[in-house]
């Protein structure tokens, strides 16, 4: 047989069992998963989670993060049920924004249509939208179904018969069909019982049983332990209330007495007798073993004239009930009611419930809440990722209000850019007549020019991605203006892999050369693991800090392009998961995909992923099909620029997006194999008058478009506008917008023709130091994540002032320098891919 046709059947083969495994894969591992999680664990005993009720029309989870400090272990929320028009979406933005943090998500059903009503097909319902949160966001959820059934002020309330029978059935179809949902029977405290109109009774949606055991306000309701996952307690202080008071006046300012919660535990308190009972805490949490929430809150009327100020009233009641916690430790979650309403029990006067607000209450509360026994820790995978990764992608839309053709200092910079390019290509040509013996001449099998522009450009990476000012960082973030110099070395990255690999056929043969390339994938993969790991590691040791790229702040902008305090997103959300003993499942698989990650470092999975495309790539090249695989190219690039759509779940699909930066790699494998009959075409008197007319052109053009824009004059061929919109449309960063593109090409063969007629004087000033840096960009990009951390934590030193303009030279200056020594004493070459 041919040895064409058996390496062609060998990749088929490959290609045939990576789908074969991809496809036995997508079942089993979800089912793992679902093993290792397949009840809801709570909190440790004595370390609930704690959580908020918002009003979400008003409210989010990232704003009540942001006040108190820290995310909480659990959202809590009421939904219409059953489920129609809005409240599925309704259901699916609060279950996100939960585990957005990790969060346990509380939903309490409130059926609208009476209890008889409700039926299986009611719960399936549900369940669909349940099971599809739990399998794309490991969400956990706390179903309460119809709450507080007990009261009177409820219209499925009091019902025993009916709520028992919904209740059963709502758990057997979630049950049957879910693993990370709980079921929670929550009634309201029974001080009072059967309540009546005192306690705002309305009109109930069925008939209320006539013949209530006002003894017992629990016990008739209880659906059973076979559908019970959690019990719950409504706990609210309303003032002094019936459960409180001889004399109740719901609505008052007034402080809670000592004990007052832990009376009501023990449901001592408002029953107006001292007959013995049991209380709820014992009969249903206790001897059932089941796990408690609690739902509670302290009132304060913001309409009454006297009585105590608002920290005094909140702060008692959030004392008595972190008490409560020590001594009871089946009370495994706390939700606080956290909003500002109208409540009909205080005469329709504005209450507010909230301890994040005001300041002085939530300062209050976040002191007492350090030394609470609370468990504020995620309770599953932090779906922050999508964000996270997203704000590290700056300047890729243009800034919210800003008025079009507001372009700012940046379009000018990319104009100046294009215009110098052209400027040089046409010195090059007169250079190249007039100095010929300036010309680059081979020296073996490496093309010098290729590496020392190389190093040029991952330098660039390595001082933007150390964030102090000074001039080198001047020179790359301004100066350097066409390209952001990522989507540069990704382009050389796929050209000298292009250009190698033909040699490496003729050496090792098709399929060695193709092992030889994943092999290098894999290298690149464990390095990548092991860089990611490693980097909060290093954090741990004392005096060094690794959040300045374990943590990235958004640098957005407000109205009309002002500048903001930007979100702070954790990059290693659930990495203390990993520590767990088995790990879950989501944590070590956010690991495998390098879904976390160093910001700095996070265009490595992309390598990896196209590393593993290449012998496919380079077969189709080998045999002339390379318009195929850039017409492929170009397809996938239109599908991501117009759906943007993200194939992968990694952390670089949302800076680095797979389906267009395998643009650049992808032309440049095609370009580096075709290199001598390009550069033999572009070097013909032909080839350098079109080249000139393309690059002389585009800069005049962008140069007339600016001297328009900055003095007001007509452009005459063009709109007005068109300067603006260009940069709007063309040129913001990282989504590899055509503009974009367009100055990667022009850049690399400028960059080509200046080497090519200048390259004895430029390697004489500069080449000693950029060649051997481009030689080994690979391993420059994986060492300098680590100078990075070591700036990042000599920079929180006080007495160095990294913000000066010429410290911050003085620290790129040492960074680059201490990277090429270690390139030239070839320091942890063996370990590192080079």
């Amino acid at each position: 047989m041919p040895a064409d046709r058996r390496v062609t059947r060998r990749l088929l083969a490959v290609l045939v069992g990576l789908v074969g495994l991809l496809a036995l894969a997508a079942p089993l591992v979800p089912a793992a998963a679902a093993d290792d999680d397949s009840t809801v664990p709570p909190p440790p005993a004595g370390e609930p989670w704690f959580g908020p009720g918002l009003d979400w029309t008003t409210d989010t989870a990232t704003a009540y993060a942001d006040r108190l400090g820290e995310a909480p272990s659990l959202y809590a929320q009421r939904v219409h049920y059953p489920l129609e028009g809005e409240d599925v979406g309704f259901l699916r933005q609060f279950v996100e924004q939960a585990t957005s943090q990790g969060a346990a998500a509380v939903v309490s059903l409130e059926p609208q249509v009476a209890l008889a009503d409700l039926d299986a097909a009611d719960a399936r319902r549900l369940r669909e939208v349940l099971a599809d949160l739990e399998r794309e966001r490991d969400a956990v959820v706390l179903l309460r179904f119809a709450p507080e059934m007990n009261g009177s002020w409820v219209t499925w309330g009091q019902q025993p018969e009916q709520y028992v029978r919904a209740f059963r059935e709502v758990a057997e179809v979630v049950h049957d069909g879910t693993e990370r949902v709980a079921t929670v029977w929550s009634p309201a405290y029974g001080a009072g019982y059967p309540f009546g109109e005192a306690f705002g009774e309305v009109d109930a949606a069925g008939p209320r049983a006539a013949d209530l055991d006002l003894a017992d306000p629990y016990g008739p309701y209880w659906p059973g332990g076979a559908a019970v996952d959690w019990v719950g307690l409504s706990l609210y202080r309303f003032g002094d209330d019936a459960a409180s008071s001889d004399d109740p006046a719901f609505g008052d300012n007034t402080l809670p007495e000592p004990g007052e919660l832990e009376a009501r535990l023990d449901e001592t308190l408002g029953y107006g007798d001292d007959a013995p009972r049991s209380s709820f805490y014992e009969r249903f949490a206790e001897r059932r073993d089941l796990p408690m929430l609690v739902e509670t809150g302290a009132l304060f009327n913001t309409e009454a004239d006297a009585g105590p100020g608002e920290l005094a009233i909140k702060q008692a009641w959030w004392r008595q009930v972190f008490a409560a916690v020590e001594e009871r430790p089946a009370i495994r979650a706390i939700s606080w009611l956290e909003l500002t309403r109208s409540e009909a029990e205080a005469d329709d006067d504005l209450v507010r419930w909230s301890v994040t607000e005001p300041d002085g209450v939530a300062d209050a509360f976040r002191a007492d809440l350090e030394a609470a026994p609370l468990d504020l820790d995620p309770v599953s995978r932090v779906i922050d990722q999508e964000s996270s990764a997203e704000a590290t992608a700056q300047g890729r839309d243009v800034a919210p209000g800003r008025p079009a053709g507001d372009v700012g200092a940046e379009m000018g910079w990319l104009v100046l850019c294009v215009v110098l390019l052209g400027v040089l290509y046409l010195l090059a040509g007169v250079v190249g007549r007039v100095r010929p013996q300036w010309r680059y001449e081979p020296q073996g099998s490496r093309d010098d020019r290729l590496d020392l522009f190389r190093g040029w450009i991952i330098i660039a990476v390595v001082v933007t991605h150390i964030e102090v000012g000074g001039a080198w960082s001047y020179v790359t973030l301004n100066a350097v203006g066409a390209i952001t110099g990522a989507e540069m070395f990704v382009l050389l990255s796929g050209l000298v892999l292009g250009m190698v690999y033909a040699p490496t056929v003729r050496r090792l043969g098709e399929w060695g050369a193709a092992v030889t390339a994943w092999r290098r994938a894999r290298k690149l993969y464990v390095t990548a693991l092991v860089v990611v790991l490693l980097v909060p590691l290093l954090g741990l040791v004392p005096g060094v800090t690794s959040e300045a790229v374990t943590t990235f702040t958004d640098r957005g902008t407000g109205e009309n392009g002002t500048e903001v305090a930007g979100q702070v997103y954790d990059l290693y959300p659930n990495l203390a998961r990993l520590l767990d003993y088995p790990p879950p499942w989501y944590a070590v698989r956010q690991l495998l995909l390098l879904e976390i990650g160093p910001w700095v470092f996070n265009i490595m999975g992309l390598f990896v992923v196209l590393s593993l495309l290449v012998p496919l790539a380079m077969w189709l090249i080998r045999r002339g099909a390379w318009w195929l695989l850039l017409a492929g190219s170009w397809t996938a690039y239109a599908v991501g620029a117009t759906t943007g759509w993200h194939p992968l779940p990694s952390q670089f699909e949302y800076v680095f997006p797979l389906l267009l930066w395998q643009l650049p790699f992808l032309h440049g494998l095609v370009i580096g194999h075709y290199r001598q009959r390009i550069v033999r075409a572009l070097t013909t008197r032909t080839g350098v008058l079109a080249v000139g007319v393309v690059v002389v052109g585009y800069a005049t053009f962008l140069g007339w478009l600016w001297i328009a824009h900055r003095t007001g004059i007509d452009p005459l061929v063009v709109p007005p506008e068109t300067y603006g919109w260009l940069y709007d449309n063309a040129y913001t960063r990282v989504f590899l917008r055509p503009g974009r593109l367009l100055d990667l090409a022009v850049l690399l063969v400028v960059a080509y023709a200046v080497l090519t007629t200048c390259w004895k004087p430029v390697d004489r000033l500069v080449g000693w130091f950029w060649t051997p840096l481009g030689s080994n960009s690979l391993y420059v990009f994986v060492v300098h994540v680590f100078f990075v951390v070591a700036v990042a934590s000599l920079a929180a030193l006080p007495w160095l002032p990294v913000e000066d303009f010429w410290v911050g030279t003085l620290v790129h200056t040492v960074v680059v320098l201490a990277i090429w020594a270690m390139v030239r004493r070839r320091v942890l070459f063996k370990v590192i891919p080079r």
